[in-house]
């Protein structure tokens, strides 16, 4: 790298420090005005901010710009435009005007929409997010925006999180100024989202149609060696891989991206990236970019990132951990403690605030990570169960019991460790453990959200928990605003004693993974939704239906057109698995399977014309192995394809979903296991498609 990592990071971004540059002093101010207190942006500012931008892009040799969005694939949608305007005499000028910049116009009903657009109802609208900074990538000019329809209805992932982001400042706002703080007046949500993957080599992956249409092999016994050895974690980074994460950071790092932490992760082949903590919608199009980049980088180095969910059996699949928090416009983080939190009335409030929501929406919550994918690993002793509950560690279940009981809560002492090396430098430990079975926990001055997939927007979680975390502040507003000033901290304290005894069922810090937890958490009434279909229809329950609605997050409209999209991409993503897998059982594996029974019949009949008495005990034991997994394959197999013909003719989305679910599924699992045991007796010579052993193992 030749130039220094201060000097490279944001160099692609048109971000404050160019926009001071490049703007201004009244039209910097005004967009300031925008982005810090989210007011409207006129023309005239747009059309100023436009031409700086086109100039400092060009300069950058950007020829084109697109309107960046999130439409409800779970991807992201670009259509690129140049800055070419043609003069007359041939000739041309680069020019980009504020109504380019503040709005484009995609096809709105060639995205899902969950029947909200029809076929011919094609016009929607692109919006300018100016508080998402614009970039270059690959010689065009990045503008992250919204996406709407053309009549107003959100279909994508940022307007929402917009939306929900807005309404805890309002809440939070609201409650701080009550307590006191006047000097207050807005309030972000900030996240900083862990990202999970596997490396695997290009020329492998071009083998295995699995991993280019579904994301996952369906197929693959496990090699002798898997993660058993727990070597893999934190260990040394092999070459090739560090060459990759060494070029990941660099470009992540001139987008503006805060990548700050790499690592192999527990499964072989498995790896994380972390970044540091950035406003929520920011931290969402940072991420989607992540994701993206990560794929781009890796083809470079003739590698594939794999993001999905569970890539291969038997080891662990790839999470993203939703690392959330709140902060004032004063520098305040909300979550913090401090050194006496039994004292801390504005923290009791806000982490009581989070447990209330979480409770009260922890069906919006473990729907917001549902997905085929994800369904694979959440509760498989890699991710955390399907049960959503708090982890609080001791000392802050110490308070609230001390609170709940009406009792003195004496602080923790701070614990020196003894490592009983003296060489080692002294240090105190942590007030609690964490605990990675919790699907929701505490840790520091922040919460958690470990349940998120790989592959999954970041977007959908924290709409759920800024919207839940609002509603409950509403609430607690309402209760406390009565108050004098001199009687606030005894109604605070009353407030979080009532909020403990009705919500301190969700919190929990044992053994998340454990029988008797689920059966603790049964008696509790938690809910515990194991697969996708189980979970969806909560999304149109009359209480979340409100939640939304209340606070102007979603329509009726549109919380029913994304429950349709949800189904339908639950069932689609199955679908398209259980094709897959027909076409390689059918068109590379039996064959394959064929030809090594072949081979090894020709070998006995080879031996017997030689000398009739020669023992081919062994081989016709293994022939008759062979055949018997044919026949068993063949069989399973066509069940799957008659299950699937009845599947195609079902137009009902919630009962196709649970036969997706409840049929289509265990035949998969059935035809895999078959050929999962067959395939450990074929040579890799005639193997139609590379092993276990050499996807995890070659790179």
């Amino acid at each position: 790298m030749s130039k220094s990592i201060p000097e490279i990071y944001g160099s692609l971004v048109f971000n404050d420090k160019v926009m001071r540059e490049k703007l201004p002093k009244d039209i910097y101010k005004a967009l300031r005005k925008t982005i810090e207190n989210n007011t409207h942006l006129e023309l005239d500012v747009a059309n100023s901010v436009a031409v700086a931008m086109k100039e400092w892009a060009v300069e950058h040799g950007a020829t084109h710009y697109t309107h960046w969005f999130q439409p409800m694939t779970g991807f992201t949608a670009e259509k690129h435009d140049s800055f070419i305007s043609p003069v007359g005499d041939g000739q041309i000028i680069m020019d980009f005007s504020g109504k380019e910049l503040v709005k484009g116009e995609p096809d709105a009903s060639s995205f899902p929409s969950g029947g909200l657009r029809a076929t011919f109802e094609a016009r929607g609208y692109t919006a300018w997010d100016p508080t998402s900074p614009a970039f270059i990538k690959d010689g065009t000019l990045y503008i992250p925006t919204a996406f709407c329809s053309y009549s107003g209805e959100a279909l994508d992932k940022k307007t929402p999180l917009l939306r929900s982001m807005e309404t805890l400042n309002t809440e939070a706002v609201k409650i701080l100024q009550l307590l006191g703080n006047k000097d207050v007046t807005s309030v972000s949500t900030t996240i900083g989202p862990e990202q999970e993957y596997f490396l695997v080599d290009k020329a492998l992956y071009e083998q295995r149609k699995d991993l280019i249409f579904t994301g996952r092999t369906l197929f693959g016994a496990m090699s002798p060696k898997g993660q058993e050895m727990e070597d893999h974690y934190f260990g040394a980074l092999k070459p090739r891989v560090s060459a990759y994460m060494h070029d990941l950071d660099e470009e992540l790092w001139k987008l503006g991206i805060p990548a700050k932490t790499k690592h192999n992760e527990v499964a072989p082949a498995q790896h994380e990236l972390a970044p540091i903590f950035d406003t929520a919608n920011v931290a969402v199009d940072h991420n989607q970019l992540t994701m993206e980049v990560m794929k781009k980088v890796a083809d470079k180095h003739g590698l594939v990132c794999l993001l999905h969910e569970k890539p291969f059996d038997g080891i662990n699949g790839s999470g993203k951990h939703n690392n959330w928090s709140m902060i004032t416009n004063t520098g305040v983080n909300l979550l913090e403690p401090g050194r006496t939190p039994a004292e801390n009335a504005q923290f009791l409030i806000f982490l009581m605030a989070v447990i209330k929501a979480v409770d009260d929406y922890a069906d919006l919550l473990r729907i917001s990570v549902a997905s085929a994918g994800n369904d694979h690993r959440l509760g498989a002793n890699e991710a955390p169960p399907a049960i959503i509950s708090i982890f609080l560690g001791d000392e802050l279940t110490a308070v609230l019991d001390s609170i709940e009981n009406d009792t003195f809560f004496g602080k923790h002492p701070l614990v020196q460790m003894d490592t009983g090396a003296t060489v080692l430098p002294h240090f105190f430990k942590d007030n609690t453990d964490r605990n990675r079975t919790s699907p929701f926990a505490f840790t520091g001055n922040k919460f958690e959200f470990r349940s998120l997939g790989s592959s999954s927007s970041v977007a959908g979680p924290n709409i759920i928990l800024n919207t839940a975390v609002a509603e409950a502040l509403r609430q607690f507003y309402g209760e406390l605003k009565a108050f004098p000033e001199d009687q606030m901290d005894e109604a605070v304290r009353a407030l979080v004693k009532r909020a403990i005894l009705k919500h301190k069922k969700v919190i929990f810090n044992g053994n998340g993974y454990s029988d008797e937890w689920v059966q603790e958490a049964e008696k509790r009434g938690l809910y515990n939704l194991k697969s996708t279909p189980d979970a969806l229809p909560y999304f149109i329950h009359e209480k979340n239906i409100d939640l939304f609605t209340s606070h102007h997050i979603f329509s009726k409209e549109e919380i029913f057109s994304r429950y349709e999209i949800l189904l339908e991409t639950y069932s689609k993503t199955i679908h398209i698995e259980a094709k897959t897998m027909e076409d390689m059982v059918r068109r590379d594996f039996l064959p394959a399977l064929m030809t090594y029974t072949d081979e090894v019949a020709a070998s006995i009949s080879a031996k017997k014309a030689v000398l009739a008495t020669l023992p081919c005990t062994a081989q016709e034991k293994l022939l008759t192995t062979l055949s018997g997994y044919y026949e068993a394959i063949y069989t399973a197999e066509e069940k799957l394809e008659a299950d699937l013909a009845t599947a195609e003719g079902m137009t009902d989305q919630p009962a196709l979903s649970l036969f997706y679910h409840e049929t289509i599924l265990p035949d998969m699992d059935a035809v895999r296991s078959t050929v999962d045991a067959a395939e450990t007796y074929i040579p890799d010579s005639i193997l139609p498609y590379p092993n276990y052993e050499k996807l995890l193992f070659s790179v």
